[in-house]
């Protein structure tokens, strides 16, 4: 029986459940997979807490270099988060000849093609799994299951507190701020909560896939980013009564030799699967070219089902370094090679728009005009009355296909007119399976 011994670093919520996970489940582990996998060593700064489980006093130490120094330690686990410490210790794991798994989402899309450059430099291995989408096991997909294919899509559900506020928001016709407070007091959302609401942990996720799917450097400032502040309840109810739900999408796509990478609230079918995943749930939508469309659904955060990604990444480390194979799965980035970044405003999408128009005759005529001489076609319009515009009525269009920047600038230009109000929402609409 093969014996390897794990050292962790960070005890906080997954951290404590990769501690746990490898403790109660070591027998169950070591049957599976034929590796006795030991955890020797967890540093963490606060040790004067109920961690909810049994861990032996004696494997746990403040001082996070015992560990990574301790020469009968093979892999290190970094579960510490944030982009300064923790790279520090992964880069000393790396010099000690340890490979490394972590979940930290924000490093890697900050430095990830770095770090395992790194890695393969000293000859290990930097596992990262839990990174995205919690126990969904999308990495290992695009790493493996996928191959072969040429990767032409991916959207992603990838953040369980937006997606909650916007299931209740649909759901039970709740505001946004009522649905937030929920969200915040269940423990779904942090108390400030703008990472999430705000599209940004959904970006760093988006930035990890793009390096992966599409083997380009993606960093958070080639990343167009919009969240799900703004979303209203007419907005909600509106697309739902044009047969739509909106999502908060990771979208990645590729055509004509440019690769897109952005994060915005959309309008998908709602008969369509991705439209379908509720409350806290992730799901990650890949096209392949040779496979067609493959669905990864779970729970995309939590102590244990990320613990859960984690620990899937120790074992595959582990028979790595068992057999030699160091390197097995090989991340590299060719400058030559890689398609361009399609900048936003050269996307090419349907757009959902909601403005307030003057009640008078005339005023829909100009703003058709506007949006025609842009070359943005009509495809839908809806108007209701709305007790709260007494002098102004929302109305509702649904666009044609049309260059981002060229819808962009006609919103310019019409909410410079006197008859339209100075707000313009505008959503993408993305017509899944179609």
């Amino acid at each position: 029986m093969n014996t390897v011994k794990i050292g962790l670093l960070g005890l906080g919520t997954v951290g404590a459940g990769t501690a746990e996970t490898l403790l109660k489940q070591r027998d169950l582990i070591r049957d599976r997979s034929g590796i006795d996998l030991v955890l020797a060593r967890a540093a963490d700064l606060n040790l004067d807490r109920d961690f909810g489980f049994s861990i032996p006093q004696e494997i746990l130490t403040k001082d996070a270099m015992e560990v990574l120094q301790d020469p009968d330690i093979q892999i290190i686990v970094e579960m510490i988060g944030g982009t300064g410490i923790a790279k520090t210790f992964i880069l000393e794991a790396f010099s000690q000849g340890k490979s490394v798994v972590t979940a930290n989402k924000a490093l890697l899309a900050e430095h990830g093609p770095e770090l395992i450059t790194a890695a393969q430099d000293a000859g290990v291995e930097l596992f990262f799994e839990a990174s995205v989408g919690g126990g969904i096991p999308i990495i290992k997909a695009l790493r493996e299951g996928l191959v072969a294919n040429p990767i032409e899509e991916i959207h992603g559900i990838l953040n369980g507190t937006c997606n909650y506020i916007l299931t209740r928001m649909e759901r039970d016709k709740v505001a946004f701020d009522a649905v937030l407070k929920e969200a915040q007091d269940l423990g779904y959302a942090e108390a400030e909560p703008s990472l999430d609401i705000d599209g940004w942990d959904t970006a760093h996720k988006a930035v990890i896939l793009g390096q992966l799917a599409y083997g380009i450097p993606v960093t958070l400032e080639d990343v167009s980013v919009s969240g799900i502040r703004d979303i209203s309840p007419v907005d909600v109810a509106t697309a739902a009564e044009l047969g739509y739900r909106i999502k908060l999408l990771a979208i990645l796509t590729r055509s004509n030799g440019s690769v897109e990478v952005g994060v915005q609230p959309a309008l998908i079918p709602e008969d369509h699967m991705l439209a379908n995943v509720e409350m806290s749930f992730n799901a990650v939508l890949v096209k392949g070219s040779v496979v067609g469309e493959t669905l990864y659904y779970g729970r995309g955060a939590g102590r244990l089902p990320t613990a859960s990604a984690v620990v899937a990444d120790i074992v595959d480390v582990a028979r790595n370094l068992i057999s030699g194979a160091t390197d097995r799965i090989p991340l590299e980035w060719s400058p030559e090679k890689a398609p361009r970044l399609l900048p936003p405003a050269e996307r090419v999408e349907r757009s959902y728009l909601r403005l307030l128009l003057r009640d008078r005759p005339g005023t829909l005529g100009v703003v058709a005009r506007v949006l025609g001489e842009s070359g943005i076609t009509i495809t839908a319009l809806l108007q209701k009355e709305d007790p709260l515009h007494k002098e102004f009525v929302p109305v509702v269009i649904l666009t044609g296909n049309a260059r981002v920047g060229d819808v962009v600038e006609a919103m310019g230009r019409l909410s410079a007119l006197e008859d339209v109000g100075d707000e313009i929402v505008r959503y993408r609409v993305e017509e899944l399976g179609a």
